[in-house]
């Protein structure tokens, strides 16, 4: 987040009778299975409003830009679907992941005994891989999203005034840039933007873009996508992810509530030792590198621009054309991998299997960097799912005041 990304933003903003003039956004990061998490927040906030709100104003729907990357673009879009529902849409997506398999995210054929040595499972594993282009097949989620995200309902909650925008990332294998696919409502007064290593451009969201923002590299198979008008292969928007918020506040935001599943309590997880590392911590390690969570230095910089523009006298102030952001970001309190561990038995068993042959996943305790790392993001399983829930719905009310105080309407608005 940069002065140069509210201040551009700012300038190419026309007044519009349509866009409202104090947008709050949603921000939601990526990270496979952990972004059940957001849902619990999400439920929690839920409760708060409704508790705090009376008459008509209760069931309005709280943001009106919503950004999403990876797993966190599926949460998006699945909320924009609902969008219509006001307020209640949000306790919706918690009641969708708990529903969720993974048998209805992705799917490993591989036989039992392939755990018997490192050999067999190399060579299912290629067999795989040589079939779908990918270590496993997530067809099965290209069902599950139809099944779950009505995309008329969401142009339609669009056009009626209900969103101002919808935005989902992806990356592009093709040419390394960043790319932001955004949809509007009509009339809004957004512009296609670019800078040297992320660009957006607006465009109807697809089940093909959220299928491509989700597909984690080597796990999921790249997704082809069109942009200025040629084809690109696209794979999870959390590669290459500098500037998080910048999509949001480029949609016309100036409030904006970000939710990511970052770990910063990962290092005092892994075991120390001398001893050469397996091939699951090698594998932990390499999906936490490719989720590494940008959020919280993109919301520190936005902040210090704000508190800089807020240091301005009032005069000067309100003679700029650009105003400060506010952000609050919620993180886990707790360890995700260490949440992992206590459910890393409920992975199906052909990619429990799988792991072991390869030596990839070993659930001693400790090997926590090793087994749980790399469950955590593939496993869509009730119990794992519930429990993340359950620490979004902590972190939220252990945060009531902010929250509460951050929804309260703007001054003017």
């Amino acid at each position: 987040m940069s002065l140069d990304t509210i201040i551009t933003n700012s300038l190419l903003k026309p007044a519009h009778p349509r866009l409202r003039p104090h947008g709050t956004a949603l921000v939601l990061m990526g990270g496979g299975a952990r972004t059940a998490y957001q849902a619990g927040v999400l439920k929690s906030i839920t409760a708060m409003l409704v508790r705090q709100r009376s008459g008509a104003a209760q069931g309005a729907f709280p943001f009106q830009t919503m950004v999403g990357t990876s797993a966190g673009a599926l949460n998006v879009t699945y909320l924009a679907s609902q969008a219509d529902l006001g307020l209640q849409a949000l306790p919706q997506l918690a009641n969708f992941w708990q529903t969720l398999r993974s048998e209805q995210v992705y799917r490993l054929e591989a036989p039992a005994w392939v755990r018997s040595s490192r050999l067999v499972a190399g060579w299912a594993l290629s067999r795989q891989v040589r079939r779908h282009r990918a270590l496993l097949d997530n067809t099965p989620l290209v069902n599950t999203l139809h099944n779950a995200i009505d995309l008329i309902r969401l142009e339609h909650n669009l056009a009626s005034g209900v969103l101002d925008s919808v935005a989902v990332t992806a990356s592009s294998y093709t040419t390394g840039v960043h790319w932001t696919f955004c949809q509007t409502g009509p009339g809004h007064p957004v512009q296609p933007w670019g800078r040297p290593d992320r660009r957006a451009d607006l465009q109807p969201v697809t089940i093909e873009h959220l299928m491509a923002s989700s597909a984690i590299p080597f796990l999921f198979r790249a997704v082809p996508l069109w942009v200025n008008g040629h084809k690109e292969y696209f794979g999870d928007g959390s590669m290459r992810q500098s500037s998080p918020l910048s999509p949001a506040i480029h949609l016309g935001a100036n409030k904006i509530l970000a939710i990511g599943v970052g770990q910063p309590q990962r290092a005092s997880l892994v075991r120390q030792t001398e001893e050469e590392p397996t091939a699951g911590t090698i594998a932990g390690h390499a999906m936490a590198s490719v989720f590494n969570d940008t959020l919280q230095t993109d919301v520190e910089q936005a902040q210090r621009v704000s508190s800089t523009l807020k240091s301005l006298p009032p005069s000067l102030l309100s003679a700029l054309p650009y105003k400060p952001v506010e952000v609050l970001a919620i993180q886990p309190s707790q360890s995700m991998d260490a949440l992992a561990l206590d459910h890393v038995g409920a992975l199906p068993s052909s990619t429990r299997d799988m792991l072991v042959g390869l030596g990839a996943l070993s659930t001693g305790r400790g090997s926590v960097g090793s087994a749980a790392a790399l469950a955590s993001y593939l496993l869509f399983e009730p119990s794992f799912v519930q429990a993340l829930i359950g620490m979004g719905e902590f972190d939220a009310n252990a945060r009531r005041d902010e929250l509460l105080a951050f929804f309260q309407p703007t001054p003017g608005s």
